[in-house]
């Protein structure tokens, strides 16, 4: 201690001058705990050779009572985070960190401890040792030369000469020293501190996917009908307007050739000669089934206007051997006596 630190103003005594002096009590207790720092034995990568260096004979820590290295966290009061610090060695330097006790000073050497140096927004090393616990001194460099630690550590005693003993935080009962939470380390870093922000945004970002995908479904729906209704149009066009064939007289009964021909049909293997028109779909074949033709014979034999009633299902023609009664009924647009045909003929089925 030297003769400013404790200069006062008040007057003493000359009798006394020699063995006594008045001084502020945060002036020694900063004194003793300045010149008594005991750094932690901490190294991460290049960095740590230039901080080895400053302990040797040539730069000698001693003068500024920095030299006693200790290997363990519950004896030392300074980390030195000399190096390149990465995502699986963030929870170790946390758990170092809370196992120091108070007073306690960190000091963040070279590029990568200050902001990732080289590395920064690589997968694997974090943007600075600052993000996860709280850092008293930056000292710059790639690697800094063991003048610039030393400048760095006598930063750290001018900031321990202005802590006053009535509000550092270890003496403080109303604000005591928090646990830093301890990183997790999984597929990537996870900063317990920000778990509540993590969470709500995989939800926010859920949410916005599965709005996105459900839009997407509904633009596939629609776009889907859309097509299958144009292609629904297109066949009806393409049958109504297949050239006719000659088609035979229609006659009050029903031609007795139309059995056989359904029965040949559902005696052959072969396949359904409905295939055989150019266009038809599959809910054209029903309507047509349901109609009673099976046949590429039976469905040469029709009409356009018979096509056209069976497509937009106004005629309900189920029964063969009626057939050309009900078409000649529908060509007349005599639908209420076609109606009554078929309810007849519906009962007659059931009985």
């Amino acid at each position: 201690m030297t003769s400013a630190d404790i200069a006062s103003d008040i007057p003493i005594p000359d009798e006394v001058a020699d063995n006594v002096f008045i001084t502020s009590l945060n002036t020694v207790y900063n004194w003793t705990r300045r010149n008594s720092i005991w750094p932690m034995v901490f190294g991460l990568a290049c960095c740590a050779i230039e901080m080895i260096a400053t302990a040797s004979s040539r730069y000698d820590l001693s003068r500024f009572g920095m030299e006693v290295f200790r290997a363990t966290p519950r004896q030392s009061d300074l980390m030195i985070v000399s190096g390149t610090v990465t995502k699986k060695m963030v929870p170790t330097i946390v758990r170092l960190y809370n196992q120091m006790p108070e007073p306690r000073y960190v000091l963040s050497m070279g590029a990568c401890a200050n902001g990732g140096g080289p590395f920064k927004e690589g997968y694997n090393v974090v943007d600075g040792i600052d993000k996860f616990i709280p850092v008293d001194v930056y000292v710059p460099g790639c690697p800094p030369t063991p003048q610039a630690l030393i400048h760095g550590l006598i930063t750290l005693q001018e900031k321990i000469d202005q802590q006053s003993i009535t509000t550092v935080p270890w003496y403080n009962n109303d604000d005591p020293a928090e646990m830093v939470a301890i990183p997790v380390l999984g597929p990537d870093l996870i900063d317990m501190r920000q778990l509540d922000l993590i969470r709500a945004e995989q939800k926010k970002v859920a949410k916005v996917a599965a709005a996105e995908a459900a839009a997407k479904a509904e633009e596939e729906a629609a776009a889907l009908a859309a097509a299958e209704a144009e292609a629904a149009v297109e066949v009806v066009e393409a049958v109504v307007e297949t050239p006719e064939v000659e088609a035979a007289p229609v006659v009050a009964e029903a031609p007795a050739a139309a059995p056989a021909v359904k029965k040949a049909a559902a005696s052959s293997n072969k396949p359904d000669d409905l295939k055989k028109i150019e266009g038809i779909g599959p809910k054209i074949e029903r309507l047509l089934h349901g109609a009673g033709i099976l046949t590429f014979a039976q469905a040469s034999e029709t009409t356009p206007e018979q096509f056209s009633e069976i497509l937009t299902g106004n005629v309900r023609i189920f029964f063969p051997e009626t057939w050309a009664e009900q078409a000649v009924l529908a060509a007349a647009g005599k639908w209420d006596e076609l109606e009554a045909l078929q309810d007849t003929l519906d009962k007659g089925r059931r009985v």
